[in-house]
């Protein structure tokens, strides 16, 4: 007996020193792994002003509207509403994780009627009836029931900075489908216009036809064009009502394709504080969400780890027995016990052990994710940098082809009428000033919807103190 109450003690030392170790796998150098000490495109020497991003860049735009729709879609969006109750889920997940850290105490109130039958073939009737006061606690010795309360929390904390990153990204995709609005407004605008031009030309070729100074030819090559400027026109005014339909639905409206929006395209030209790489890694929501989400699972482990261990579990009973319900508040019956367990498991298959292995491999395959999320979090910032560039330069060439162009398009019409080049120059001619005008309100656009997703690859909060206002 002496023999086994030693290996029994041994047996709980021994739980009770591996249960003490610490079961965390994260090397805290994962966070900023491989960050690099400044950004490849950015320019050699940093001002003091590139080192903080800019925060606020919503205050850049000087229209009311779209500060009204902002507001719109952070109240109304149906996606940002799930993603709010899926906070508020984890929260009620904090404190179900939370109560197993605080004794519980139940009431019970029970009461019944049995028949004994008797040797002389008589039967008796009993009543019975108790009333009970429970209490029970759970002692956590290992610290398993905080790795719980630990792993809700960090949960909760991702899920929080997930619900503020899909708010920033709600943001920016309501000022980008504003602009993409007023884009495709004014490509209808010159799609209508070059229609016009177009059937313009045609009165004017009709008229010199009916003199004989024009060949059929000519007059079926205008008619043509007519058609198919206006058959673009019809297409572009379509695609205007689609993207009205697409800002509609995200702050919450039936997507009508009526709401008017009145305003122009602004030209960027100021340079966008970038900050360091170092800084992307705590400023960033999905890179904190990405992060907390790593630490519950390491919470997880550490729990499963702990599920290995005895669990010792007090509880007290008070409560008492009668045979008649009225006479359950009476002190005479009164009862009550105290009582301890300590239960350990000692064999199931592999189980425990089985939730441990692959809690571990979850982590794992959590610190993975996020250094993906790291990785892919950098490469954003760097393809936007080098993409605003890009537009950058692009804008300024296509702004001097467009120059160019529409100077060739009223010479070649006006050499035409004179009778020096054919129509074919005239629709070459035509056709490259259309394209230079409608690609330059391209790249307007996308040198704004870039520099609104660099503030949001960089981190930046769309709602801060008032900035600059972008020239209209």
């Amino acid at each position: 007996m002496r023999l086994r109450l030693n290996r029994l003690s041994l047996l709980l030392t021994t739980a009770l020193l591996a249960a003490c170790n610490s079961t965390s796998e994260i090397d805290e150098k994962i966070r900023h792994y491989n960050i690099p000490a400044k950004w490849q495109n950015s320019a050699e020497q940093l001002t003091v002003e590139q080192f903080n991003v800019e925060h606020g860049w919503l205050n850049q735009i000087p229209n009311q509207q779209i500060k009204q729709l902002v507001d719109l879609a952070l109240n109304n969006n149906f996606e940002l509403k799930q993603q709010a109750f899926a906070v508020e889920v984890q929260q009620q997940e904090l404190i179900v994780a939370g109560s197993a850290l605080w004794p519980s105490l139940d009431l019970s109130l029970r009461a019944g009627r049995d028949k004994n039958s008797q040797e002389n073939s008589t039967s008796r009737y009993n009543n019975n009836a108790s009333l009970g006061l429970d209490l029970s606690y759970e002692l956590d010795l290992w610290g398993k029931l905080s790795a719980a309360d630990q792993q809700a929390n960090l949960t909760l904390v991702a899920q929080q900075t997930s619900f503020e990153q899909a708010k920033q990204q709600l943001v920016a995709d309501v000022v980008m489908a504003w602009f993409s609005v007023i884009e495709a407004k004014q490509l209808v605008k010159l799609y209508q216009q070059r229609t016009d031009n177009t059937q313009q030309n045609l009165d004017i070729i009709q008229l010199g036809y009916q003199r004989g100074l024009n060949s059929a030819l000519d007059v079926y090559l205008t008619r043509n064009e007519v058609a198919n400027e206006q058959s673009r026109t019809s297409a572009q005014k379509n695609a205007l009502v689609v993207a009205i339909r697409e800002l509609e639905l995200l702050i919450g409206q039936y997507p009508q394709g009526l709401l008017e929006v009145d305003a122009k395209l602004p030209l960027l030209d100021s340079a966008i504080p970038q900050g360091l790489p170092s800084e992307l890694v705590s400023r960033k929501p999905e890179l904190v969400a990405s992060w907390y989400q790593l630490l519950a699972q390491d919470a997880a482990l550490a729990y499963a780890h702990k599920q290995r261990f005895p669990s010792l579990t007090l509880t007290a009973s008070v409560g008492q027995n009668s045979e008649q319900l009225s006479d359950l508040l009476s002190a005479s019956s009164l009862g009550w016990s105290l009582m301890g367990s300590l239960a350990m498991p000692l064999f199931n298959a592999g189980r425990l052990e089985a939730n441990e292995e692959k809690a571990r491999l979850q982590l794992k395959q959590q610190e993975q994710i996020y250094l993906d999320s790291l990785h892919n979090a950098f490469a954003d910032v760097e393809n936007r940098i080098s993409e605003e560039q890009s537009l950058t330069e692009r804008y300024q060439m296509m702004l001097t082809a467009q120059q160019n162009a529409m100077a060739a398009e009223t010479l070649s019409f006006e050499n035409y009428l004179a009778g020096l080049v054919d129509y074919t120059t005239v629709l070459d001619a035509q056709s490259r000033s259309f394209d230079a005008q409608s690609t330059l309100i391209e790249i307007k656009n996308q040198l704004i919807a870039n520099r609104i997703k660099l503030h949001l690859a960089l981190g930046g909060d769309f709602s801060a103190a008032t900035q600059p206002s972008l020239a209209e």
